[in-house]
């Protein structure tokens, strides 16, 4: 369950149609395109035009040191010198160096480049230094990493060999010791946009090298575009530019290698757009690095053979399976731990960990945790005395904050607000979840919710074809820009059926004196309990399509629920039930509302007959027909388990009632009579 938010004006109110009548911005882009800008901030034309008019990057001299690295490197040119790029092993990394090395060899520099497996960890390291400045390299340039390599820095001071960094992150207090450093994120870096990838500033680095943006733009900007797609960089500004020469660049396939994969993976590169990038080409060149090494996927980015590219695209496919199914494999042991101990999933962040987990996938499945759990997520994998996690967070919780509090049994962590990594002994891995539980008790006694946000709420009279098509005009879509969303409330449920196989739902839905079609790919058939004619609520994207010659206006639904549903009785209640299965108790004054008593238990019984099996303790809090509370239905569902009149999975996603031969007292014995006693309840 997700709380729902939505930044614009209610449909229904006046002002609604005063501000979209009256402001500028509805005026000149209509009143879907405008309200969508207005509730993103755009609420004047001249930052429309700041959104919408960006058609070149800034002058990469204003980036500090941008003119000292390419005078650098351009002396290294004439002087023949042997030139090294270090890059790092995901997607902006890999981009950043096939375009740099391509750049490099092309003017027909000595050069090569390294990229450090998973294993060495990111960034540079003194191992991987003496083997480059053995083999004879006199100038090292970093990509999408070394700002706050101070030792490494200081190792190849040592050496005698020069050093130029290219990076995007935030910079320590101390910065390493070089000859030129590159980043936008220097306190004294004076260039207006912030927000490059490390791919992006590479690209920056080549206009300074060029003098010429076109050229650089024609030739590189492909591989920057996937590089910030891949980064999950906000595509706003300069971004924005980037991605959308680059897909130009892509739909009339530049790259030889680009265009090889969208196709091994079923893709026409004219029809790729920033989400095609972002779920098709991106997780492709990650697996690379994750799995085996980036050096296919640089490889891959760099060829001008057709057999050699086809030959490559297919082998990061390979990996990428492979990556899935490793993915399935972890998930499993995480399901099974869960299972095992169900209280985890209680607690007000989920840890979890394993042996032998595999580390370059470990992001991947907290991410699709946090998704179907609804809470932050600190996983880690173990091997070899070490444990190296990954977390992920919500809207109002600082995974950064987390980290640093439990620092002190931690040999490495770096993030930002919603996402970490970190490493630590294998033996301090129990210390930190019990450190990680008290920071939340300390710091979060009420945990924020999970959230989703619609951009505005509209009517299906609203969603016109023409205003519809409009939005288009956003494109490149994606972080920072996001395609626009819309809450529709009491949509009546006019006809539903199975795609797929079931494994989708297709709805025909009446809002506004408006037939909509709208199709449900994250719900199957088998779990849309929206029973026909009723009013739901539904968050969903809107587009135009066309079959067979006509045109239509179809959603994609991202959220569905009954129409006026009270969430925030429902998010209230669930925090009391996790705070009492924690042992924390609850308000007395709360205890006679959410302590089943015999009806409650009669009320939820009966409702596991008529949908155990099929439904979850959510889905029948939504749409089983009781009136409890959803505490005491969660504490009815645990008492029943307790009996073994019941069997619920560890976050009650199925639930189904075992058959008993003899009558048990609830209410004397077990868990609820422990519950009565502990809250005081008569």
């Amino acid at each position: 369950m997700k709380k729902w938010l939505c930044a614009g004006i209610p449909a229904e109110n006046d002002k609604f149609a005063q501000l979209t009548g009256t402001n500028e911005i509805t005026q000149q882009f209509g009143e879907l395109l405008g309200g969508v800008m207005l509730s993103r901030g755009i609420t004047s034309l001249s930052r429309a035009q700041e959104f919408f008019g960006c058609s070149s990057l800034s002058d990469p001299l204003l980036m500090k040191d941008m003119e000292t690295a390419a005078d650098i490197i351009r002396a290294a040119l004439d002087e023949g010198k042997k030139i090294t790029v270090y890059g790092d092993y995901d997607c902006d990394g890999v981009t950043a160096t096939a375009m740099l090395f391509g750049y490099l060899d092309a003017m027909g520099a000595e050069a090569d480049y390294y990229i450090p497996d998973r294993s060495e960890g990111y960034g540079m390291n003194t191992e991987a230094l003496k083997h480059i400045l053995d083999s004879g390299t006199e100038l090292i340039i970093t990509v999408d990493n070394g700002i706050s390599a101070v030792e490494e820095a200081e190792y190849i001071r040592s050496r005698g060999a020069q050093l130029v960094i290219t990076d995007h992150h935030q910079p320590p207090r101390e910065l390493p010791v070089c000859d030129a450093c590159v980043d936008p994120h220097r306190a004294d870096d004076n260039s207006p946009f912030k927000d490059l990838c490390g791919a992006g500033v590479v690209l920056k680095l080549l206009c300074a090298l060029e003098e010429d943006e076109d050229f650089v733009m024609e030739q590189y900007s492909d591989l920057a575009a996937v590089g910030t797609v891949g980064d999950v960089m906000p595509l706003i500004g300069e971004n924005r530019y980037i991605v959308r020469r680059g897909l130009e660049n892509i739909q009339s396939c530049q790259n030889l290698g680009l265009e090889r994969l969208l196709r091994s993976a079923g893709t026409a590169p004219e029809q790729a757009d920033a989400s095609t990038l972002a779920y098709t080409v991106c997780p492709r060149l990650n697996a690379a690095g994750r799995i085996a090494g980036a050096d296919k996927a640089v490889q891959l980015l760099l060829t001008d053979s057709p057999e050699r590219a086809s030959l490559l695209s297919e082998e990061l496919t390979v990996l990428n399976n492979k990556r899935r199914e490793e993915e399935t494999k972890i998930l499993e042991g995480v399901e099974r731990q869960l299972a095992g101990d169900p209280a985890r999933l209680k607690e007000r962040v989920l840890v979890v960990y394993g042996e032998g987990w595999h580390h370059g996938v470990i992001g991947i499945i907290a991410a699709k945790m946090l998704e179907k759990y609804g809470k932050p997520v600190l996983i880690m994998g173990i091997e070899n005395g070490e444990a190296r996690g990954s977390a992920r967070g919500i809207d109002g919780f600082s995974i950064y904050k987390l980290l640093e509090r439990c620092s002190l049994v931690l040999t490495k962590f770096g993030g930002h607000l919603k996402a970490g990594g970190f490493s630590l002994p294998a033996d301090k891995v129990e210390d930190f979840r019990q450190m990680v539980y008290a920071f939340c008790r300390e710091c979060y006694p009420k945990m924020p919710e999970y959230s989703v946000s619609a951009d505005m709420e509209v009517t299906g009279a609203q969603l016109t074809q023409e205003q519809v098509a409009e939005l288009s005009k956003l494109e490149p879509c994606g972080e920072g820009n996001r395609r626009p969303v819309f809450l529709l409330k009491n949509c009546t449920v006019l006809s539903k059926r199975a795609l797929k196989e079931g494994r989708y739902t297709s709805l025909e839905l009446q809002n506004g004196g408006v037939k909509l079609k709208a199709l449900c790919f994250g719900i199957p058939f088998s779990k849309c309990f929206a029973e026909i004619g009723s009013a739901v609520d539904i968050i969903a994207s809107a587009e135009v399509n066309e079959f067979r010659d006509e045109k239509s206006v179809a959603l994609k639904v991202q959220e569905l629920r009954p129409a006026g549903f009270r969430e925030d009785r429902f998010f209230a209640a669930q925090r009391t039930y996790e705070a009492i299965s924690r042992g924390e108790g609850c308000d007395q004054r709360l205890a006679p509302r959410v302590i089943p008593d015999r009806e409650a238990l009669k009320s939820v019984y009966d409702l596991l007959r008529k949908h155990g099996g099929m439904m979850s303790a959510e889905e029948m809090y939504l749409y089983g027909g009781g009136e409890l509370n959803y505490c005491m239905l969660r504490i009815s569902l645990d008492v029943f388990a307790a009996a073994g009149m019941a069997e619920l999975s560890a976050d009650a996603g199925t639930v189904r009632l075992i058959p008993v031969k003899q009558k048990i007292d609830l209410m004397s014995v077990g868990l609820l009579a422990e519950l009565r006693r502990s809250l005081s309840v008569e």
